[in-house]
Order: structure tokens, then C-alpha cells, then sequence
């Protein structure tokens, strides 16, 4: 009798062929034309029948919809707005890219349907496939694809009782490790929104001016010492700017700049007050220097909490699959997933599966330009989320007395 990793590998082509073939077509925020209708005609081949709830956010159900538990496996698609530089021979055809293993999430999710759809008589319940759009909170997109998937009724009929997520993750863990963490697993995160605004002028009179750029150098040397001056050094806490903008001539002081950034922690007390003390400094640097500072805090999310229960649960059926330890983190990810909204609702866990650190050869982390995932754990990534909601629906059977043994 083959087990599930055996059937998994079997599958490891397809699995890799849909990962290419989604990795060279990237499409960012909800606009996924391509990728849905790859998908939908994906699982449609399989025999399922998937919805789109949202646009770019796919549903699909395996086993009886109408069974009084369900299991749901979420994987994310979509892109980031980054130019890639792999020279892969599957590389983007656009100047969107892959950068954080969407493309292997959902091609992976692919082939645990397939699994599951095979073992459809034997599942005790019901299993969704969530295939959500906008993890990333492309501007100017007010909410994030997850909980537009929420607010669409993804957590109903049938109502979800558990859910599960993957993540690839190069240079931080080995090629195959599986990781996760009890209780919080990931930072929370707020966009940072800033217009900085001065008076423009000449470059050779800038005594005329109030020049914006003086102000947001201020601002981002002041955000660094709030980190290493204000915020307990045990407690993580990120400020990081990804982009700051303004003026358009090499002569001309402009009247306006514009900082977008990222606000990333773990407990809310310390969300509530970075937010707060950020708000004092732009008023405060901006009045110092004659200007002023609008400061909006967008599309923030929770952190990811793995329910312990669950987590135990599902460490224990991962482990008798791969026949390897998980690997328990010690402290919560610094990054940020919009699959905290569903932590929030329902019991989750949320496994990261790594695709090989520096040692193995891997030299770029997630978001790079030059970012790439080794193919050969996918089909480790499709049994492992086709088996977490096997055994979980069985166990529940298990639990009510309809499976003996």
C-alpha cells in the first residue's frame, strides 16, 4: 500500500510543471486573471468545482460538504511587483516575480487536492482549499486578500472547524526541514504611510525652503533610535522603509516626499504604542524644521497565532509522514502573513517547509530579485498539507466513536 508521501512523489511532475508554469505568469493583489483561470481549470480536471468568491480567490471542497467538520488548507497566489534576475529558464514574463514561493504554495495545494480527491471515500468529513489572492497588500488595496476572503464567507458553508498553511522558506531552514511554533508564529504588520510636507524651492536657495527630504532623514534616523532606544531589546520589533519618493529635478527642492514602510510586532501592547510614538515624532520633527507630517498606519494585520492543541495534533501526524522531527522555533518570525486573520477565527497552524540554507547552496532570502526554491521539497509540501486534514477528520471520527480502532 503506498503512503501519501509515496503518492505525493509520484505526482512531483506535475506539481513542478504547475509551479513554472504560474511562476513565468506573476500577477500581484486581487487582479489574478491568469492565475485563477490556470487554477480553477486545474482543479476542474481533478473533479472539483471551484468558486471564485473574491476576485482572484478560489474555493474548492473535497468530501462531503454537508459532513459536520471541515478542514481547510490555504495557500496564497499572488506576485510581488519585483523585476526578476534568476535567468531561470521559467522566469517571469513581466515585471512582476515570485519572490516569496506563492507559486509553489498553490502548485503544491494542487497536488494535495489531487491526493485528497483520490481519497475521497475514506475522508471522515470535509476538506477546503482555500486559493487566496493579495497576501502581500498591494496598494492601494485597503485589506488584504485574506480577510476579503473572510468577509466573502470562506469560513462558512460548510463552517471551518481547523485550518493549515505552508510556507517555503530558503536560507533559514534545511532543504525538507519542517518547522512551525506553538502560540504566536509571526510578527504582526502595518503600512507605514507618509507625506512629508515642506516648502519647495531652488536647490542653490534652499534658506527659502523647507525642505522635505531634511525632514524625512530626521524621521527615519528618529524611527531607528525608537528600536534601539525606546523598545525592550527581547521584545522583536521592525521598522523598515521600503521606499522613499520625491521631486522629479536635481535643481528643485520639492514641496512634498513620500515614505512607505512596514511596521512589524509581536504583542499588541507594543503595536499600540510604536504607533503612538510615531505619531509624536512626525509631529514633532516636522514642526522642528518648519513642515508638517501626515502619518497613516494601512492594512495592518495580526500576528499569526498557532493554536497549541492543533499544533500538537498536527506535529505528530507530520512527523510519522516524513519520519523526521519538526523543528520547533524558539521565537516567532519577524515576517508577517495575512493568515493571522484566520488564526484569529479559527484553531490554525502554520508550517514553514525549508528549501536550503547558505551551506546547501541557497544565498537569497524571500522578496530578492534573485530568489529561488528548490523543487524537490513540493512534493514533501502536498503530502504533508493533504495529510495534516486527512488524519485531523479522521481523528475527529476517531474521537465520536464512526471509526473503531
Amino acid at each position: 500500500m503506498t503512503t501519501i508521501l509515496e503518492e505525493a512523489q509520484a505526482l512531483e511532475g506535475e506539481i513542478i510543471a504547475n509551479r513554472r508554469w504560474l511562476h513565468e505568469h506573476p500577477e500581484i493583489g486581487f487582479d489574478l486573471p491568469q492565475t485563477t483561470a490556470y487554477v480553477a481549470e486545474r482543479l476542474r480536471e481533478i473533479g472539483l468545482e471551484p468558486e471564485e468568491i473574491v476576485p482572484g480567490g478560489l474555493v474548492a471542497t473535497v468530501g462531503d460538504p454537508s459532513s459536520e467538520r471541515c478542514f481547510m488548507l490555504r495557500a496564497d497566489m499572488d506576485a510581488l511587483p519585483i523585476a526578476e534576475e534568476t535567468g531561470l529558464p521559467f522566469a517571469s514574463a513581466n515585471d512582476y516575480m515570485h519572490a516569496c514561493g506563492h507559486d509553489g504554495h498553490t502548485a503544491m495545494l494542487l497536488g494535495a487536492a489531487r491526493i485528497l480527491k483520490a481519497h475521497e471515500a475514506e475522508l471522515a468529513g470535509c476538506v477546503k482549499l482555500m486559493f487566496q489572492p493579495d497576501e502581500e497588500g498591494t496598494a492601494p488595496d485597503e485589506i488584504c486578500g485574506n480577510e476579503a476572503m473572510i468577509n466573502a464567507g470562506v469560513l462558512e458553508n460548510p463552517r471551518i472547524d481547523a485550518a493549515a498553511a505552508i510556507h517555503l522558506m530558503p536560507l533559514t531552514f534545511k532543504r525538507g526541514e519542517v518547522a512551525t511554533r506553538l502560540g504566536t508564529a509571526f510578527s504582526s504588520i502595518d503600512d507605514i504611510d507618509i507625506v512629508v510636507h515642506g516648502k519647495g524651492g531652488h536647490g542653490s536657495q534652499p534658506h527659502q525652503t523647507v525642505d522635505p527630504f531634511n525632514i524625512a532623514c530626521h524621521l527615519y534616523l528618529a524611527f531607528e533610535n525608537l528600536i534601539a532606544r525606546e523598545q525592550d531589546p527581547t521584545e522583536q520589533c521592525v521598522i523598515s522603509f521600503g521606499a522613499i519618493n520625491g521631486g522629479a529635478a536635481a535643481n528643485v527642492i520639492p514641496g512634498d516626499v513620500h515614505m512607505l514602510g512596514t511596521l512589524r510586532t509581536i504583542s499588541e501592547h507594543t503595536r499600540a504604542r510604536m504607533k503612538e510614538r510615531m505619531e509624536a515624532l512626525c509631529d514633532g520633527i516636522a514642526a522642528a524644521f518648519g513642515g508638517s507630517a501626515e502619518i497613516q498606519f494601512l492594512r495592518g494585520v495580526p500576528s499569526v497565532y498557532n493554536d497549541p492543541a492543533l499544533t500538537d495534533e498536527l506535529i505528530d501526524y507530520v512527523e510519522a509522514m516524513t519520519g523526521a522531527p519538526v523543528s520547533i522555533m524558539d521565537k516567532p518570525m519577524s515576517g508577517s502573513d495575512d493568515m493571522s486573520t484566520i488564526s484569529q477565527a479559527v484553531p490554525t497552524t502554520y508550517f514553514l517547509l525549508g528549501t536550503g540554507t547558505e551551506d546547501e547552496g541557497v544565498h537569497y532570502p524571500v522578496h530578492n530579485a534573485r530568489t529561488t526554491f528548490d523543487e524537490s521539497v513540493f512534493a514533501e509540501g502536498a503530502a504533508l498539507t493533504a495529510t495534516v486534514a486527512m488524519r485531523w477528520l479522521e481523528a475527529r471520527a476517531h474521537e465520536n466513536g464512526e471509526i473503531d480502532g
